[in-house]
């Protein structure tokens, strides 16, 4: 409970993602019971960040649709290790 408790505290992960300066490749799934699908809309707060909605998968959609999870970084390790951002 603790945990939880100092989570809710924390600035969102955007916020916190943002500081890195580094671009995130984010991928939900809109089935996701944990979160809130639509907060995908809060990425592009993230320079750079790329968020990516999987259909049909729940809260963990890298261990679970790891095919169509790694189909998406490909070419968003290509654009960002180039230097062009984002496809």
């Amino acid at each position: 409970m603790r945990a939880s408790t100092a989570c809710l505290g924390r600035p969102a992960l955007p916020d916190r993602l943002a500081v890195l300066g580094k671009p995130p490749l984010v991928v939900f799934g809109d089935q996701d019971r944990r979160w809130r699908p639509s907060s995908a809309a809060d990425y592009p707060a993230v320079p750079g960040a790329e968020a990516e909605m999987l259909p049909g998968a729940g809260h963990t959609p890298v261990p679970v649709e790891p095919r169509r999870t790694a189909g998406l970084l490909p070419a968003f390790a290509d654009a960002h290790a180039t230097g062009r951002g984002a496809p």
